[in-house]
């Protein structure tokens, strides 16, 4: 990584591709490499909380705060960037995006390289984020100079994501829920879904599957994922427990029951997704969480890998083809 490759690394939320932050070619070549727009800042990644002064400028003592319950941990703060980030990292931004994800494999890379590590995950732009080494092969291939295997990941879902150039505020649902930094810091936190500043995972379209996402209240899963199979659709279906039984089972393409506890599900939601695409699914009826917890981190990801037109149309049957 010294030498500006790129390595996929573990983390506890999604495999990563690594870059060295400070190296202005290594971190554009991560941008190539994924097929991301040059104005979609990235995470840089560090080895402990002690190098936040490092890497940004003015940090107030509500990042601190944060850091020292969550960190390390599936939370990324926004900060005002120190004069040593490069302008690569931030999107052009006078922001910086800083987290220590909770991975032993990461954390003993971050200590040996001592710097930070600009990463986004190790797939391609808009796709189905990594949990397992195998995802990261399948998408990325010779792209990626070497892979650091940790296992599937423990979480499954990108870290929250909380902006504390001003009043605090959640800028992307994840790993740590609202209701957890609403008590370390005693006080509400607004989320908001569109902000000035700009940060990873906030394309009304992303974490994408090949098939297309249709996203249902649960008790209509059953319903919509029939009437598509009646119109010849290769269906998949993400199926709530109490349903699990269902005789859409025989006629869909790929069904999978959706765990009871709401942290497994968070954990296996991308691995469901890739498996819908290796079934051939042309459509996934997905049932919608409940919004609370991690549960607000799996509807925002489900929400955007349907996309606008079927987050506002869910329920109803139509279906377009992606």
């Amino acid at each position: 990584m010294g030498a500006g490759g790129l390595v996929a690394f573990p983390t506890e939320t999604v495999y990563g591709l690594g870059a060295d932050a400070e190296n202005v070619g290594a971190v554009e070549r991560v941008f190539t490499v994924k097929g991301r727009p040059t104005t979609h800042p990235l995470i840089v990644h560090l080895g402990g909380a002690h190098q936040l002064a490092e890497w940004a400028a003015d940090v107030p003592d509500t990042a601190h705060l944060i850091a020292e319950r969550f960190w390390p941990g599936p939370l990324t703060l926004v900060l005002r960037r120190a004069d040593r980030v490069p302008r690569v990292v931030t999107g052009g931004l006078d922001t910086i995006a800083l987290r220590v994800p909770d991975h032993p494999v990461a954390l003993r890379m971050l200590t040996a390289f001592g710097g930070g590590v600009a990463a986004p995950s190790a797939n391609r732009f808009g796709e189905v984020s990594p949990t397992t080494t195998r995802h990261v092969h399948e998408g990325l291939g010779a792209d990626v100079d070497y892979v650091l295997d940790g296992g599937p990941c423990s979480v499954g879902v990108e870290s929250a994501i909380v902006d504390l150039t001003g009043e605090p505020a959640i800028l992307r649902p994840g790993g740590v829920s609202r209701e957890d930094l609403e008590h370390v810091l005693g006080r509400a936190v607004s989320v908001r879904a569109k902000s000035a500043v700009r940060v990873p995972g906030q394309f009304p379209s992303h974490y994408a599957p090949q098939a297309r996402v249709l996203l249902v209240e649960p008790d209509r899963v059953p319903d919509e994922a029939e009437l598509l199979v009646a119109q010849g659709r290769r269906v998949g279906v993400l199926l709530p427990p109490e349903f699990a039984g269902d005789a859409v089972s025989s006629s869909a393409q790929h069904v999978i029951a959706v765990p009871d506890s709401a942290a497994q599900y968070a954990q296996r939601l991308y691995g469901f997704l890739h498996d819908f695409d290796r079934h051939g699914c042309e459509v996934v009826v997905a049932s919608l969480p409940a919004l609370e917890g991690i549960g607000s981190a799996i509807a925002d990801r489900l929400g955007r890998a349907a996309g606008p037109r079927d987050r506002a149309s869910r329920g109803s049957g139509r279906f377009s083809g992606r």
